[in-house]
């Protein structure tokens, strides 16, 4: 098999140089079928819009390896932060109707809104909420809203901002974040009157005849051409549950497909123009180039081959300059769903790429290697180089997880993993993440959370007042260190958790959880 995929990528590496010009829709085929063997993705599907026609679109592979049935052009995804530039551009168009200013404070709207620092809670705007700048740090709360399951309301969500704390200055550096879209969302709703979902649906949607989009999953018209997300269960890829929570809808709750999305695009293209002739606005020529316009520093960690000098965040889109052009991009990651959209304004060119499996590499192999052909860059091979890449992250990260593997069954053998058990056992509980327990069921430790069931879990002990929890749902690959503090008598005190793989998604912020025992059990 690896010969043979070695082929096809000579094939198509030689075929690009040779022709010297745009990738054709029958090279975009035979990369997309390679995508998907070497990165074992069930199905993929690609879009191409160039002078604001769609010159390509096309599902590939299979929707879920259950059914088997086939991704095409109108098969919906769930697009994840890419729904962040719809809730960015409902606001502009709220700021072309004079309601709000992108500067406006949070506060004049959501008066409950606290953060840590009292000095940000004061001057935190609107702007702020989607620059990404916050001071908090990388996907700082997002256990609230994942794994789903969890019983947290926006309320709550917004209430317990405030326990999240600063890891740098505000508006001094860029730190994904979830939350606080979700507060953007809010604004929308109460700025506009009818909730986020119906804004999306009835001021975007609707305008550009995404007929078959909606702003979340259970807003779908019908899900019978949707696609079944995929993940690595025990090293296998299978089909896993859809995992969201419908309260973080405005930060990325919307599904759609490339019909449809490839709408969004050109609108994007044409600065909120849209319609026969571009006789209708969606939004100004004005807020647009706000949506374009840098507003948080993105460090460049590398230049080569598109010899990129400046990255930042606008408001809802990542921009960049790309072998001398203005590149505009965002990506959006579900549990076994990942997805990316593209576009040179300069060029006229968009490219969409979806995905039903959480490997980032499949689609930036695809993306790279159509924008390599219209920026007349050849030789790369970013299928081998995004593989060797992807190939080496796994190994470093399963030399780490079967090593902790290994010393826990040696100690399991020698029978000193319960041994002092009820030192640690007991009720525990977060400012923001609320209580869990560790408690002995049946004969093993178990770690259980009160507000997010999906995270519950076998405890091991690993080091000293070191434990290990192994999640019943091995397919979230994010098993953690319990780090227990100890009081005079020595007993636990506290709690705190690290992810252990480095491959771990940053949403299980679990480094964030500051737990105080509150009963022993």
């Amino acid at each position: 098999m690896k010969k043979i995929l070695f082929a096809l990528i000579v094939l198509i590496i030689f075929s690009f140089d040779q022709v010297g010009a745009q990738i054709t829709s029958k090279q975009i085929d035979s990369l997309t079928e390679l995508t998907l063997k070497t990165f074992d993705v069930p199905g993929i599907a690609v879009a191409v819009i160039k002078d604001g026609k769609v010159i390509h679109a096309k599902g590939y592979g299979v929707r879920s390896m259950k059914t088997m049935e086939k991704v095409d052009e109108n098969t919906l995804f769930g697009v994840a932060s890419n729904s962040k530039a719809f809730t960015a551009s409902a606001l502009g168009m709220l700021v072309d109707e004079g309601k709000i200013k992108w500067d406006d404070k949070v506060t004049d709207y959501i008066p409950e809104f606290k953060l840590y620092n009292p000095y940000v809670t004061d001057e935190f705007t609107i702007r702020d909420l989607l620059t990404h700048r916050s001071g908090m740090g990388l996907g700082a709360g997002d256990l609230m809203m994942f794994p789903d399951k969890s019983d947290f309301t926006k309320k709550d969500i917004i209430h317990n901002l405030r326990y999240l704390k600063q890891v740098s200055g505000f508006r001094t550096k860029y730190d994904y974040d979830n939350l606080l879209y979700i507060v953007a969302g809010e604004i929308v709703a109460k700025v506009s009157g009818i909730s986020w979902e119906d804004f999306i649906e009835k001021r975007i949607m609707q305008p550009l005849q995404m007929n078959t989009s909606a702003a979340s999953l259970n807003r779908l018209k019908s899900r019978a051409n949707s696609i079944v997300p995929h993940a690595p269960v025990n090293g296998k890829v299978q089909a896993i549950d859809i995992d969201w929570s419908e309260t973080a809808n405005a930060a990325g709750g919307i599904w759609t497909n490339l019909t449809d999305f490839s709408k969004w695009l050109i609108l994007l293209m044409n600065k909120g123009k849209y319609g026969d002739n571009l006789s209708k606005t969606l939004f100004s020529p004005q807020v647009h180039n706000e949506l374009w316009t840098p507003q948080t520093i993105i460090p460049v960690n590398t230049t080569a081959p598109y010899q990129t000098h400046f990255s930042s965040y606008g408001l809802g889109f990542g921009l960049s300059d790309v072998k001398g052009y203005k590149q505009v991009t965002h990506t959006g990651g579900l549990a076994g769903i990942v997805t990316q959209e593209t576009m040179f304004p300069e060029l006229n060119l968009g490219i969409i790429v979806l995905t039903n499996q959480q490997v980032g590499a499949a689609f930036v192999a695809i993306t790279n290697t159509i924008k390599d052909s219209y920026l007349g860059i050849t030789g790369m091979d970013w299928v081998k180089l995004l593989h060797d890449r992807v190939a080496a992250g796994e190994a470093t990260a399963k030399k780490i997880t079967d090593g902790i593997s290994k010393e826990i069954e040696e100690q399991q053998k020698k029978n000193t993993s319960a041994a002092g058990i009820d030192l640690y056992t007991g009720t525990y509980t977060d400012q923001w993440f609320g209580e869990i327990t560790i408690a002995v069921k049946n004969g093993k430790t178990r770690f259980d959370s009160k507000r997010s069931p999906k995270l519950t879990g076998e405890v091991s002990a690993y080091k000293g007042s070191t434990f290990i929890v192994k999640w019943d749902d091995r397919s979230m690959d994010a098993d953690a260190y319990l780090m227990f503090s100890l009081d005079a008598e020595g007993k636990a005190a506290g709690l705190k958790m690290k992810a252990i793989s480095p491959l771990t998604d940053f949403s299980f912020d679990f480094h964030d959880l500051d737990f105080k025992k509150v009963t022993s059990k």
